[in-house]
């Protein structure tokens, strides 16, 4: 573990302008060629491209043009690239292989689409993992990634960056440590933090109740109102974001802090000791993930596309670049900031989602090693 300052490290960023015959994944592709990711010898090489397939129903996952500018850069140093996310914890579109691939599909993600094939990464249940240590770790000694993620020569992660209902936001980290655990992986790193529900708040509408994979929502017929049971709760708080009335939440800010520590140990178990690549377009900045069925009006207008060999330098400055921008109208963010009790935190992730806690994140990575806080922004 690192506790040095690091250097600062370069962050590639080019907006959405174009000409009319140039399109945005045109323009990925130039970005990431400057960035450098054609240093990376790819000879052969077996190349994981990490991203989120959305859920079904949700309009705001990249499209998979994108895709296919990173695996046709990918396939022209000669490497072999495959598209791969992990199962989820939580109910949905994406729990095992099967139903993971169709909404892939559907969503259109197909090897002629995106230029490459398809490969959950923990395979059919979601239970094909395998045990990395976590060099410096202090919450996770070893962390459960997916099987075919770790057995890519080399990595690289394309996130759509947009706001998170617990991270505060969700960019390389999130998309690398969260996304390339298997369900036992992401079982670990949302453990130790479990939500309560204010009895006051609930209307008793179980919406909630879909989201939970764990029968850990029980409602009672009597009072009307939902409960957790703690032995069941894995504390993945899916509930919290299906809760229209703020009626879920956590007792504290431990259980968000922790959870952004794992998924900072996770990534660096991700990214240790191999060649690694990352890259966010900031667009269709929607409040909460795309792992939802559906999905809110962006808060931020559309900014561009950020590349670089540093994750946590990469997520530093798409925060800092968004913190400038003024928020949208008719957005949750503008919705928020209108109310008569609203409380400014003179930031915009913090504002859209008051429970999250996203500097721990930041400050963490920096702490175990993954990258710098510190970047010098090239704008081509």
């Amino acid at each position: 573990m690192s506790k040095e300052k690091m250097e600062p490290s370069k962050v590639y960023f080019t907006d959405f302008r174009t000409d009319s015959d140039i399109g945005p994944a045109h323009k990925l592709k130039k970005l990431i060629k400057t960035a450098g990711i054609d240093t990376i010898d790819m000879e052969g090489k077996f190349v994981a491209i990490k991203m989120h397939f959305g859920e079904l129903g949700n309009m705001t996952f990249l499209r998979p043009n994108y895709a296919k500018a990173v695996a046709d850069t990918v396939l022209e140093l000669g490497g072999k690239p495959f598209l791969t996310d992990c199962n989820t914890l939580y109910p949905g579109s994406r729990k095992n292989a099967i139903e993971h691939l169709y909404c892939a599909w559907e969503n259109g993600f197909t090897p002629l689409s995106a230029g490459c094939p398809v490969i959950i990464g923990d395979g059919l249940k979601g239970t094909d993992d395998v045990e990395v240590p976590v060099e410096g770790g202090e919450y996770v000694k070893t962390a459960k990634i997916g099987h075919a993620i770790m057995d890519a020569d080399i990595f690289i992660s394309l996130n759509h960056f947009k706001g998170h209902e617990m991270a505060g936001f969700g960019g390389a980290i999130k998309n690398i440590g969260m996304g390339c655990g298997s369900r036992a992986g992401k079982k670990d790193q949302h453990s130790n933090g479990k939500p309560n529900i204010s009895e006051k708040r609930c209307k008793g509408c179980k919406s909630c109740m879909k989201e939970c994979a764990n029968n850990a929502l029980e409602f009672n017929k009597e009072t009307k109102k939902m409960s957790i049971n703690p032995n069941n709760c894995v504390g993945c708080g899916r509930c919290i974001g299906a809760c229209n009335f703020d009626a879920i939440y956590f007792r504290n800010d431990a259980a968000i802090k922790e959870l952004n520590c794992r998924m900072a140990e996770y990534t660096k178990a991700v990214v240790d000791k191999r060649p690694n690549f990352h890259i966010s377009v900031v667009c269709d900045i929607s409040p909460v993930c795309d792992c939802h069925s559906g999905n809110d009006a962006p808060i931020l207008p559309d900014l561009g596309i950020f590349a670089s060999f540093d994750p946590l330098a990469l997520d530093r400055a798409c925060v800092d670049a968004c913190l400038k921008q003024q928020p949208l109208p008719h957005s949750k963010l503008t919705e928020v900031m209108g109310e008569a009790d609203f409380h400014d935190h003179h930031d915009h992730f913090d504002n859209a989602n008051p429970n999250t806690e996203y500097k721990s994140l930041l400050e963490h990575a920096a702490k175990i090693g993954l990258g710098s806080l510190d970047y010098e922004l090239v704008t081509i």
